[in-house]
């Protein structure tokens, strides 16, 4: 009998609250080539915050970020494991924009990809 191969879901923000770690985590540096790897054909959700970054962040990780709504908040399961959309997840990339040196964006200011030298990735996993 074959099996079906399952579907990793996956979270992705700009940003993790490290006051939601509340049991072992592994936070390791992800290159651009893994992380693609780790979203292709997975069901991803976005917990993005800042508007002025996604149209850049969609343009690299060739799908969009955009979250389901506005600014979403992350919340805990009982298992200290973060849950976005009511889904638990043990996997989540951290997407955050590498500035060119000296510049910071304003609040709420569109930032261009002339702006964006890079991009660094993180991925925590829940253990």
């Amino acid at each position: 009998m074959k099996q079906e191969k399952t579907q990793r879901t996956v979270l992705i923000g700009n940003a993790f609250p490290l006051s939601l770690i509340r049991r072992r985590v592994e936070i390791q540096p992800c290159s651009e080539a893994a992380f693609k790897a780790a979203v292709t054909d997975a069901d991803i959700h976005s917990f993005w915050g800042h508007s002025n970054t996604l149209e850049c962040v969609n343009d690299f990780a060739g799908i969009d970020l955009t979250p389901s709504v506005a600014r979403p908040t992350i919340g805990l399961s009982d298992d200290h494991l973060p849950i976005l959309d009511d889904i638990t997840f043990t996997e989540c990339y951290i997407v955050s924009p590498d500035y060119i040196h000296g510049f910071r964006p304003g609040i709420g200011e569109e930032v261009s990809s002339e702006s964006i030298r890079g991009w660094q990735i993180l991925k925590i996993y829940w253990k």
